[in-house]
């Protein structure tokens, strides 16, 4: 599972030199171009940053996937069929007030009893499956071929040296963030002292008048801080996120002598090693709050005037617990796909994704078991700001080998966007390839369910993939006889398609409109999809 730092953390290491140195393509929307759309000048409201990506282009200038507007003209009233949607995430939080009404429930199990009572290979899988036992920190894969002697001689080589510069590049970053933070620690600690107050803004900063050097090195240091958020604590939360960050990474994902796995038991190297896990995918801390993110964007329960409104409405979630923090393993990925096939998923989100996948063909097997059940697969393109066209940058799943033919019809990979439309508007992180990206949703800043009953802003590609698990659940719902081809080619071809150039990787010299880098060319649009899933189910439009 590969995380995202925030805008903010990034832009700390900026701050350490002064610690340092004291046409469209719409189905129905009546515009021809929406190039032509009035970019918006004004901040986001609150109501907006929470909500942006169910908003509308054209009746609010924000790039979202005309959500609400799909619920107001055309779902209204109408309930659908139930669907059920497997997050194959890291732990849920089961007892979330927003999500605990939308749990799939094996009806056919009895829990706790200690007993398969359904017969499916699992026992006491009443929401879903656990594949981590009581893991959760892990390694990199790059980090387990190097601890295991996996792959041949050069790839052994390659992954050393890899292994090497990231661990000691993770531990110059921790040590700067830890110094960074204590900077802003004794800075704000003198400054409270100074203002003879526990809290201050921008403006009381630049009312100190004082000659004394440090405290002159003080203010300048809490006054860039300003500049990333709005309070110091804020600031400090964003810091030690950072410090957390670069620990797990130096502590766990690259330290080749760390095995997260040993206290499972079982070879995650044997496929039909398949006796280990527990019923009970929820979520082991606050930490491990992914999956708890994405399953909210896809069904928190919708105008319960609680924190946050999911996508779909008539959704059903099967927690699989199979990503931890670190890099998944094929095995738990193959088995926790055909899991959530053989109990009724008709959409499964994979929010996740790896560089290295020894056994790459286990899980393509299970993509293909899904395939033959007519299940939809949603996958994130991944957060390097990298094009996967080419080699040098592999994502793992995918659905081809070396940008050949697609090997099964029911996967659409997904890039992020950002809430600001025009050429800032593709992810600074978002990767993209006009071969193994599909389409692009909102991914950046999105708001949803995290663990305890809370709610926050989270940003990845792993947050845009369930925005797309969302609207294809919702065509599920409503047409139930689409199949999981068909789905996917509606979101695929009813999607905006702006022509302008957008900016890739934050780097201003790189560009490319949406067609150029994606294989649909499309942002996703649940409106327009509906629209086009109605004319498709009635005959009226074949594809």
């Amino acid at each position: 599972m590969t995380r995202v730092l925030s805008k903010s953390v990034l832009g700390f290491t900026m701050a350490s030199l002064l610690v340092g140195c004291g046409a469209t393509n719409l189905v129905s929307t009546p515009i021809e171009n929406i190039d032509t759309t009035p970019l918006k000048i004004s901040d986001l409201s609150d109501a907006e940053k929470k909500n942006w990506g169910h908003l509308d282009l054209v009746s609010d200038t924000i790039p979202g996937m005309s959500v609400d507007k799909a619920y107001a003209e055309i779902i209204k009233n109408k309930k659908g069929e139930t669907v059920i949607v497997a997050v194959l995430d890291s732990g849920m939080d089961l007892e979330h007030e927003d999500l605990d009404g939308v749990l799939w429930t094996n009806k056919d199990e009895k829990p706790g009893d200690g007993i398969d009572n359904d017969k499916n290979g699992y026992i006491d899988d009443i929401h879903g499956y656990n594949f981590l036992g009581d893991s959760y920190n892990e390694q990199l894969e790059v980090a387990r071929i190097v601890r295991l002697k996996l792959g041949d001689a050069a790839l052994q080589s390659k992954a050393k040296a890899e292994v090497e510069g990231e661990y000691n590049k993770a531990l110059q970053q921790k040590q700067q963030y830890e110094q960074i933070f204590q900077a802003v620690k004794n800075a704000d600690a003198a400054v409270k002292k100074e203002l003879g107050k526990e809290s201050y803004n921008a403006k009381d900063l630049a009312s100190i008048k004082s000659t004394d050097p440090n405290m002159q090195q003080n203010v300048g240091i809490l006054t860039q801080m300003l500049t990333y958020e709005d309070s110091i604590p804020e600031v400090m939360e964003q810091i030690e996120e950072g410090i957390n960050y670069f620990s797990d990474q130096a502590n766990y994902n690259y330290n080749v002598d760390f095995n997260g796995r040993e206290i499972v038991g079982d070879d995650p190297y044997n496929i039909n090693d398949t006796d280990y896990g527990d019923g009970n995918p929820q979520s082991r801390s606050k930490d491990e709050s992914h999956g708890t993110h994405v399953a909210g964007i896809i069904a928190a329960e919708r105008n319960n005037g609680l924190g946050a409104n999911g996508v779909a409405n008539n959704v059903q979630i099967m927690s699989i617990r199979a990503v931890p923090n670190g890099d998944e393993y094929d095995k738990d990925i193959a088995l926790g796909i055909r899991y959530a096939v053989d109990n009724g998923a008709k959409i499964i989100n994979g929010s996740f994704g790896k560089s290295y996948s020894p056994n790459a063909q286990w899980v393509y097997d299970a993509i293909k078991y899904a395939a033959d059940k007519d299940v939809l697969f949603v996958h994130a393109a991944g957060n390097s700001g990298e094009d996967l066209d080419d080699p040098a940058n592999p994502n793992f799943p995918n659905d081809q080998v070396n940008n050949g033919p697609e090997m099964s019809d029911n996967v659409i990979t997904v890039g992020a966007l950002a809430p600001k439309y025009g050429s800032e508007m593709l992810a600074t992180f978002s990767n993209y390839g006009k071969v193994n990206v599909d389409v692009f949703a909102p991914g950046d800043e999105i708001y949803s369910t995290m663990p305890g009953d809370e709610y926050d802003f989270q940003g990845g590609t792993s947050m845009a993939a369930p925005a797309v698990a969302g609207v294809a659940a919702l065509i599920r719902s409503q047409y139930p006889k689409l199949t999981a081809p068909q789905v996917k080619k509606i979101i695929l071809e009813s999607g905006l398609t702006p022509r302008a150039k957008v900016i890739l990787a934050g780097d201003s010299a790189k560009t490319g409109n949406l067609e150029e880098i994606s294989k649909a060319g499309t942002m996703v649009n649940a409106y327009n999809a509906l629209i086009m899933a109605d004319k498709v189910a009635s005959g009226k439009l074949k594809l």
